[in-house]
């Protein structure tokens, strides 16, 4: 049973292209099988989190941290009542639209790209599911809902300021009323986001000894977790010790998020899904004793793990690779795949030049990037 301000299937504002409705999916569910089905969702397997993705097969790639996030997402969906397929949906293409080297490309390709209109990862993942996916006959994209494609623009709330090109452009043609808040299951991707990243950051910080079991149980929040977990199970190896520590402090992230959206929804009375969107504040979010036991959490992560010397060390790397592949590519057009030569022979200025060589960049896995540099290196 959803609650009356859950997205519904029969309430849907529709796609861009109008289609025929499935005999057997709602279209949340649909919208979800196509992100599946994209050749962005499966790059993700070869695109980094924190680590680069060859260099170790037990860290988090893109891939996996997504599908993460969709089952803290489905979790928290289902407990407050909500639309589960469509919480899914935006979870699994919340990251679509990350380039290689996780954030450290994103910082490159971002200063590359600023004379051309700038770079912004929820801007491309709303490129490529309305203009980069190729695979149907009657549309560029994948055509998904308007309620999907808002979640991907807005879970992080609504989009002020300037607005990204990548997304301008679409939202002049689809508006996706970027002043508001989105729907409450794209704010419960958005959390479980959070969720997911500051749990798995833990156990990989950990599985490549860039810090301790013993410091992480001084940390606030975890303190309490380790504490429980040596009471319950005295002499526990230090295996399942800190991971049975990490799977509580899991949880109780999970919990903190579904009471306290639980509480604000109690307090506003939504009665649309509309009423989410025009609350002016999100309903779904932490509470702030636990945001401020994660903010101590966050600090040492951001030292201690995404920060390290090696990852520092790696940082570098990339970032030359992509500071190097993007001159490469402007400069020597021809040197682009053969699908992208059509749209390069039409491109009347730099800037359309510079967005074409943006999105084929921006696609590429780690590992390719990183065969592309050195095989160009070659060439110049």
């Amino acid at each position: 049973m959803l609650q009356p301000y859950a997205a519904r299937d029969e309430d849907s504002r529709g796609r861009l292209y109008p289609e025929e409705p499935s005999r057997f999916r709602d279209c949340f569910q649909r919208d979800r099988d196509r992100i599946i089905h994209s050749s962005a969702f499966r790059r993700l397997k070869h695109k980094t989190q924190v680590f680069i993705e060859h260099e170790g097969d037990y860290f988090r790639t893109r891939l996996t941290h997504s599908i993460e996030v969709a089952q803290v997402a489905r979790s928290i969906a289902g407990a407050l009542g909500l639309n589960i397929d469509l919480a899914e949906a935006v979870a699994l293409a919340h990251d679509l639209g990350h380039p290689p080297f996780g954030h450290t490309g994103e910082d490159a390709l971002a200063a590359l790209m600023e004379p051309y209109g700038g770079f912004d990862h929820n801007a491309q993942a709303i490129r490529i599911v309305t203009s980069l996916e190729r695979h149907y006959a009657d549309f560029d994209g994948l055509n998904l809902t308007w309620e999907t494609l808002e979640g991907i623009a807005k879970h992080n709330g609504p989009v002020v300021g300037e607005v990204p090109y990548a997304l301008a452009q679409f939202n002049a043609v689809y508006d996706l009323e970027l002043h508001t808040h989105a729907s409450i299951e794209a704010q419960v991707a958005a959390l479980a986001d959070d969720v997911a990243y500051n749990s798995h950051d833990l156990h990989d910080g950990l599985r490549a000894e860039l810090f301790s079991t013993e410091e992480l149980s001084e940390l606030p929040l975890l303190d309490s977790c380790f504490a429980a977990v040596d009471k319950k199970y005295p002499g526990l190896n230090l295996y399942k010790r800190r991971h049975v520590a990490l799977r509580r402090f899991f949880g109780i992230l999970v919990d903190d998020v579904v009471t306290q959206a639980k509480g604000r929804l109690a307090e506003l009375q939504p009665l649309t899904a509309d009423d989410i969107r025009l609350a002016g504040r999100p309903m779904v979010r932490f509470s702030d004793e636990i945001w401020e036991q994660l903010k101590v959490t966050r600090e040492f992560l951001f030292h201690r793990m995404y920060r390290a010397p090696d990852v520092v060390k790696m940082r570098r790397k990339v970032t030359k690779a992509v500071e190097g592949l993007f001159p490469f590519f402007m400069a020597h057009p021809a040197e682009l795949p053969k699908q992208w030569r059509k749209e390069v022979d039409e491109v009347q200025s730099e800037t359309e030049l510079a967005r074409i060589v943006s999105d084929y960049i921006s696609g590429m896995t780690d590992r390719f990037a990183l065969q592309e540099w050195k095989r160009l290196k070659k060439l110049r």
